[in-house]
């Protein structure tokens, strides 16, 4: 080797020599800056986490308010026997609390959409990394991205935030989940998830679509059909039953296997259900029973008591007092009645008229009428036989209305008078008249040869019917329990389509001879008994100030002198009732009045004690019930329980304790619960039965007596104001209170002699007859503290043991009639062993 190859090689070696240390630094150096890195990588990890935190956290949704959400919910109000009246909702959404949801159904969502959902804390990390994962796959292979949202953050999007699809809505989606799990629970994000996904069909919640999908309560489902509900979540359209149903079948085999798989199900069980055939069922028509007045009256009370936000939304579960029977049968009597009434004052002619020619049926359907009862129907007079006329209908039919049916229709004229009987159809009707007719059995069947359908063919043999008026007579009526204040019926009216007005709790009308038996329940407070006599004679007062002298009279305009009270109020004396308020004074009537609650603003004037002060048939009804009750306050009530959507009751209208009352299961060993009796006593039950007592000779001698054929024991009392404007009966088993009345809406007269015997009677009479159906007579209930003497009915003396006409009349101890006693001594009123001077105004 020379010298320079020498000197190269050493050069290199040195070379080498110290590129190694550098190396070797710069590597430390590295592997320091990496070490800091990873050392600092979390750290920076969650300052960015808190720099997204605090960027995308503010001003972000209370989560807190979800405690208190309650989304909306309908209302529903039931009858006394279950069945559903009617319902109130701007959605048609049903809540149902977690706990009484089936857990296969939460199981079988869990399983679809969050299977972690009770180990993580609002994100489902294992999920996220898992979708990522399968998302990379998916965009190689054109498929659908997976979603990894948990349960929490659905609900933080459904309840918090829009549906728009961006990163930060995404961000602010698990923001909101951690914060909610930290304040609830996991049964809480249950039971908002639940009851507000939407899973198609219009369906909120998986009450709704359980009742949508298959016509069932949730408790009803099948394992396969709540497997069906939880596969719709991701897209019910797409899954849809009908529409795609191999698709909806798949999905929700899905869903029973990931229930397998999670351990949820058995083998067997995943079998058995897998094999379930996806079989939807259409939501059968809600079967309602109508009472049209009774619901609005119930919608009114609650508006007031909960406002229209509760009512709408509030998921409210009303339970009324209705007894589903009796409203019918109250429906279709005071029907009956106004019809019988109006009917009696003749034919006031047709809805309109309307020419035949051409297109009749168009023309007739035009017409704009509401006649009010379901059958009737609006018809066109296309011509007129001798017996009956041919009409048709706006759906191209034809009928025939016989002569027999429009007998009653004699002309009307003013006064609420009527024309002589029709002879035949022409005195009735008119071609082109439109009228009302209902179907009808009467008369024989014709054959129309000479009319034609729109094919060319005969009309041939047409159905019958009756010609019909719709009243201008209204009326209510209202029937409660005299124990409890429920009440059982109420109608306010000939037609609630017609009229929204509810004549049984609006109608202010002057009560007339109604209210008289509560001048005698004054009156024998006072000391008087049903024996004392009365003069039954003219009676004139001087009204004072230019008003002339008030001279009242008896209907029949005839005077009967001296009469016991029993005859008095049996049959309606008013100069006997005038007398005995002007007796014992009117301030003991109005404070009778006020304790039966119908003092709305009378005035301290005779004329009150004959009716002149104004009562709905509701507040009437209830004043005679606490005359049959023994004189205990009550308040009627047509709401019996109310409860909010967790099924806690908020109201109840017996809220009397009653401990015991919730035993699990009756057995002969319990002692029935003794339920104290809270009512206020407003008048001696004694007293309260002689008033009773005294009723019940106005439906046996009185002017009630056209119901006495009835074989119940019954009592009440008729009613007509002056110039029969308002007309009444209201009247009482010993456990069913009604009340009647009819009357104009625009107050004027019935009509000659019409009166509360002749139009509200019948109405009453009808009802019983049917309400009571079935049932055994039971007397009336005769409190302790009473004596039964055989008197005479006339004198009120003590009868003859031969006396055939002798009454049982009722007595408080010490003031019945002593035997050879006369009830007139010296021009005084005989009371018992009592005597009442002659007061001003005649008593006898």
């Amino acid at each position: 080797m020379d010298l320079e190859e020498k000197n190269q090689t050493t050069s290199g070696d040195e070379s080498a020599a110290t590129g190694r240390p550098r190396r070797s630094r710069r590597m430390r150096l590295a592997l320091w800056v990496g070490g800091l890195s990873l050392a600092l990588l979390p750290l920076l990890a969650a300052v960015g986490l808190a720099l997204v935190f605090l960027v995308y956290g503010r001003d972000l949704p209370d989560y807190r308010q979800l405690a208190h959400y309650e989304p909306p919910v309908v209302t529903r109000v039931h009858a006394a026997d279950g069945s559903l009246l009617t319902e109130y909702a701007r959605q048609k959404r049903l809540f149902v609390p977690i706990e009484a949801m089936p857990k296969p159904l939460i199981r079988a969502f869990i399983s679809a959409e969050d299977k972690n959902f009770y180990k993580h804390g609002g994100l489902d990390l294992t999920g996220i990394a898992r979708a990522s994962l399968l998302n990379v796959r998916n965009l190689l292979t054109g498929r659908r991205l997976m979603g990894a949202s948990t349960i929490t953050q659905q609900v933080a999007k459904n309840f918090l935030l829009t549906s728009e699809v961006s990163l930060e809505r995404k961000i602010k989606e698990a923001i909101l989940a951690l914060r909610i799990e930290r304040a609830f629970t996991k049964d809480q994000i249950l039971e908002l998830y639940l009851n507000e996904i939407y899973l198609g069909e219009g369906s909120y919640g998986v009450a709704a679509a359980a009742l949508n999908y298959f016509d069932k309560a949730l408790d009803e489902l099948t394992l396969s059909e709540m497997a069906f509900l939880a596969a719709l979540p991701k897209a019910p359209n797409h899954y849809h039953p009908v529409r795609h149903h191999e698709r909806a079948l798949a999905r929700r085999n899905w869903v029973l296997w990931r229930m397998f798989e999670n351990g949820y199900l058995d083998r067997d069980g995943y079998e058995r259900a897998r094999a379930e055939p996806l079989v939807p069922h259409r939501t059968r028509p809600i079967h309602t029973f109508r009472a049209d007045y009774y619901e609005e009256e119930v919608r009114r009370r609650l508006l007031a008591r909960f406002g229209e936000k509760q009512l709408y939304d509030g998921g409210l579960s009303v339970r009324t007092a209705l007894e589903p029977k009796l409203e019918t049968i109250a429906e279709r009597v005071l029907r009956a009645g106004l019809i019988a009434y109006d009917r009696r004052h003749g034919w006031r002619g047709p809805l309109a008229r309307r020419s035949i020619e051409g297109d009749w049926a168009g023309r007739l359907a035009k017409v704009p009428v509401e006649l009010g009862v379901d059958d009737w129907r609006k018809a066109i007079v296309l011509s007129l036989r001798a017996d009956g006329a041919v009409i048709g209908f706006q759906d191209g039919s034809y009928g025939f209305v016989p002569f027999e049916t429009m007998r009653w229709a004699r002309r009307w004229r003013l006064g609420e008078r009527v024309g002589p009987p029709p002879k035949g159809p022409l005195d009735v009707l008119n071609v082109g008249d439109v009228i009302a007719v209902s179907p009808s059995s009467k008369g024989p069947r014709v054959h129309l040869s000479s009319f034609f359908r729109e094919d060319g063919e005969a009309v041939g043999e047409v159905p019958n019917f009756a010609l019909e008026q719709v009243p201008e007579i209204e009326g209510a009526l209202v029937a409660l329990d005299p124990h409890t204040g429920r009440v059982l019926a109420l109608v306010g009216g000939f037609s609630f389509a017609r009229s929204q007005f509810n004549r049984a709790t609006q109608a202010m009308r002057q009560a007339g001879s109604a209210f008289k038996p509560f001048v005698y329940a004054a009156a024998l407070e006072a000391g008087f008994t049903p024996s004392s006599l009365v003069l039954d004679a003219p009676f004139v007062i001087d009204q004072g100030d230019g008003q002339g002298k008030w001279k009242p009279r008896n209907y029949s305009g005839k005077y009967y002198g001296p009469s016991t009270l029993r005859r008095g109020l049996e049959l309606s004396r008013n100069l006997m009732t005038v007398r005995i308020a002007q007796y014992i004074g009117m301030k003991r009537v109005i404070d009778m009045a006020r304790r039966f609650g119908l003092d709305n603003g009378m005035e301290p004037t005779l004329a009150q004690a004959l009716g002149a002060g104004e009562v709905t048939p509701l507040q009437l009804t209830t004043a005679y019930a606490m005359l049959v009750n023994g004189g205990r306050k009550i308040a009627p009530s047509l709401i019996d329980r109310i409860q909010d959507r967790r099924g806690r009751t908020i109201y109840r209208h017996d809220a009397r304790p009653c401990p015991g009352c919730d035993a699990p299961a009756w057995s002969s060993s319990l002692v029935p619960p003794r339920i104290p009796d809270d009512r206020p006593q407003i008048l001696d039950p004694r007293i309260a039965y002689q008033v009773v007592h005294m009723l019940e000779g106005v439906v046996e001698h009185g002017t009630g007596r056209a119901i006495r054929s009835l074989p119940w024991p019954l009592a009440g009392k008729t009613g007509t104001s002056n110039d029969a404007v308002d007309t009444w009966f209201v009247g009482f088993s010993p456990d069913l209170v009604v009340g009647v009345f009819v009357g104009f809406d625009r107050p004027r007269g019935l009509g000659p002699g019409e009166q509360g015997a002749s139009t509200a009677v019948p109405i009453f009479k009808r009802f019983m007859a049917a309400a009571l159906k079935g049932s055994p007579p039971v007397p009336f209930r005769i409190p302790p503290g009473i004596r039964l003497v055989r008197v005479d009915p006339e004198s009120g003396l003590i009868a003859d043991p031969a006396d055939d006409k002798a009454i049982l009349e009722a007595f408080l101890p010490g003031t019945e009639p002593k035997p050879g006693r006369r009830s007139v001594i010296g021009g005084a009123v005989a009371m018992g062993d009592q005597k009442i001077k002659k007061g001003t105004g005649g008593l006898y």
